[in-house]
């Protein structure tokens, strides 16, 4: 069986802060409406960050309800009304992840497109991947499950040596470069463009940190600089 959820970019963003507050604050979980409203708003962590009114967010809750994705849940004597989704890995639904499924789910639901090593490092606190290649085989399983593609594989853009990925939960994906999503291969050995990826990025971190130390000793006074001598 196939499964059609079509989500609206405000229904996008309730159901990806819903399940990551669900497994990083456990505590604070099933969230108020004012919690809810922070966590679409936050500035980190999000893409685009968006400035939703409670009002808004509740029309959005409210939707989700008809689409049977969001039910109310509040405890027993609390006079707040609390929310939690029912998207995924509930007792009400048929859809369900593993926990890397999940975590990539639900961080492309919150900040959009993103290549492999981004999804990496910005999934740490929902799930755990021991390379790149883990989670790009995740990536294919999630492009070809038997009850949909989930997620779609965005044609390079100029000028990017890596590709990136989109959930396909809003439909039809409309981004420059996006006209012809194309699935992955099984993601078994890598390629040299994702290990050239990784050097780059640790070549920029190497020369970030050659340039704070070059600041640090710039700022060092001659006087400084004798009396430490021996």
């Amino acid at each position: 069986m196939v499964l059609d959820i079509r989500l609206t970019p405000n229904e996008a963003r309730v159901i990806g802060c819903l399940i990551e507050k669900q497994h990083t604050t456990p505590e604070h979980y099933p969230l108020s409406l004012n919690a809810l409203t922070n966590a679409c708003n936050q500035k980190s962590s999000r893409d685009p960050v968006m400035e939703l009114d409670e009002a808004t967010v509740q029309d959005t809750i409210d939707a989700l309800i008809k689409k049977r994705q969001v039910i109310e849940k509040s405890g027993f004597g609390s006079r707040v009304t609390k929310y939690q989704h029912r998207f995924c890995n509930t007792e009400f639904g048929t859809l369900k992840f593993s926990d890397q499924e999940l975590g990539i789910v639900c961080v492309l639901l919150l900040r959009g497109p993103q290549t492999p090593g981004e999804l990496r490092t910005r999934t740490d606190r929902l799930c755990k991947f021991q390379d790149i290649h883990e989670v790009e085989a995740t990536l294919d399983q999630l492009m070809q499950r038997h009850d949909g593609a989930f997620v779609a594989k965005l044609p390079r853009e100029p000028g990017k040596r890596e590709t990136r990925f989109a959930h396909l939960f809003g439909g039809e994906i409309t981004t420059p470069y996006a006209t012809a999503p194309v699935h992955t291969a099984p993601a078994a050995a890598g390629t040299n463009t994702d290990r050239l990826a990784e050097l780059e990025e640790t070549v920029k971190q190497l020369r970030e940190e050659m340039e704070r130390i070059t600041a640090r000793l710039d700022r060092i006074s001659p006087d400084e600089d004798a009396a430490s001598m021996p």
